[in-house]
């Protein structure tokens, strides 16, 4: 029984060189969160929709039940506190929320249970365990995150500082306070759609240094997450060449 549990763990992690059922998996999870993506492109769910979100959705729900159930040997340690760490863990609450679509098959008539749709999306992060890429890029989020969540932190700070003063400044341009935060998010990351502009010196003077600090904060997480991915290459390299 322990045996089939190793097994079952082996073949639903991502595969190592000669493992052709782990690969075999890999290839299966890649097809399934592909085609689950096809709903999402279409304005309404029709009988094929729904076919492949209940063939998908049975496909995840087997997954999750396997890892969960091999959670032991995922965590390192055997007793009820790994499975709760899993359970816990950033990619298996996504996978939890990516099962919740399959709710809308059977009760599709409430607008509420309607937007469990939009949780299809999170099936996407399912490929960060099959592609090696993704595996690295997940590895140097997560060396920076510290970082990144400060740089997040600051942005957010100013966004709110700057709607402030430019509600304050030209209340007429703005039908609330949201849309001067839209204007704030727009302005920091120099978008510009131009669809809110500001008539006074004052406010465009506020527009001029927003864009100035987009380009100075935005550029930040960039150079962040491009040293540490280079780093980890290189990481990578050494290995190999070892």
């Amino acid at each position: 029984m322990e045996s089939l549990k190793r097994r079952t763990y082996e073949v639903i992690e991502a595969s190592h060189e000669g493992d052709r059922s782990s690969k075999a998996y890999d290839i299966l999870m890649t097809t399934a969160v592909i085609v689950g993506m096809i709903p999402l492109t279409m304005k309404k769910d029709n009988f094929y929709t729904m076919i492949i979100e209940l063939l998908t959705a049975i496909i995840f729900l087997i997954d999750y039940c396997a890892r969960v159930y091999t959670a032991d040997y995922k965590m390192g340690y055997k007793n009820i506190k790994a499975y709760i760490a899993y359970v816990l863990s950033p990619l298996a609450v996504f996978d939890f929320l990516s099962l919740l679509p399959i709710i809308y098959i059977f009760f599709p008539v409430s607008s509420v249970i309607g937007l469990l749709k939009l949780f299809r999306i999170f099936r996407i992060l399912k490929l960060i365990r099959y592609s090696k890429t993704m595996v690295i890029i997940a590895n140097v989020i997560r060396k920076v995150k510290s970082q990144l969540i400060a740089v997040l932190i600051l942005i957010v700070i100013y966004i709110f500082v700057s709607a402030m003063l430019i509600f304050q400044l030209e209340p007429d341009l703005f039908d609330d306070f949201f849309a001067a935060l839209y204007w704030a998010t727009i302005s920091i990351t120099t978008i510009g759609y131009g669809d809110i502009t500001p008539t006074t010196n004052i406010g465009q003077f506020i527009t001029m240094i927003s864009a100035l600090v987009g380009v100075a904060v935005i550029a930040l997480p960039t150079g962040m997450i491009t040293a540490a991915y280079m780093n980890e290459i290189s990481k990578k390299k050494s290995k190999y060449e070892l």
